[in-house]
C-alpha cells in the first residue's frame, strides 16, 4: 500500500491477529468497542491476519469508509504480535512495515532534541 496519506493522519496498529473476514462493518466495531478510538477521526487503522501475509487498511474519507487489502504473494508482514491491543505509528514505522521490516527498529539512528556544540 504504497499510497499517499494526508500529513497529519494518524496511524494506528492492531496488534496482534485480526479476524481477516471481517469487512468494514466489523473492522469499525474493534475500533470503536475494543480500541475505544473514534473510526470517522482522520486516521489510517491497519489489520493483519494470523498468516501475517494479509493486511486490511480502514479509512474515513468525509461521504464513507475506504478498505484497503493487501495480500503479499511472497513473505509476511512484521507485524508485532504484543499484548497491547493498539498502538499509534509513524508514517516511517508504516514505511517500514510495508516494506517487510519491524517497526521497532533497534539500529535505526535516532534524532536529537538538544543541539549544542562542546
Amino acid at each position: 500500500m504504497r499510497i499517499k496519506f494526508p500529513d497529519d493522519i494518524k496511524i494506528y496498529i492492531a496488534c496482534g491477529k485480526t479476524d481477516m473476514r471481517k469487512s468494514i462493518d466489523g473492522l469499525s466495531a474493534i475500533v470503536s468497542q475494543n480500541f475505544k478510538l473514534n473510526p470517522f477521526e482522520n486516521a489510517l487503522f491497519l489489520f493483519c491476519g494470523g498468516k501475517r501475509d494479509r493486511m486490511k487498511a480502514l479509512l474515513w474519507e468525509d461521504d464513507g469508509f475506504l478498505l484497503l487489502y493487501k495480500r503479499l504473494e511472497g513473505g509476511v508482514f512484521q507485524w508485532p504480535r504484543t499484548t497491547e491491543e493498539v498502538r499509534e505509528i509513524t508514517p516511517q514505522q508504516y514505511r517500514w512495515l510495508i516494506e517487510g521490516l519491524s517497526i521497532d527498529q533497534k539500529k535505526a539512528i535516532q534524532k536529537l532534541d538538544n543541539k549544542r556544540i562542546i
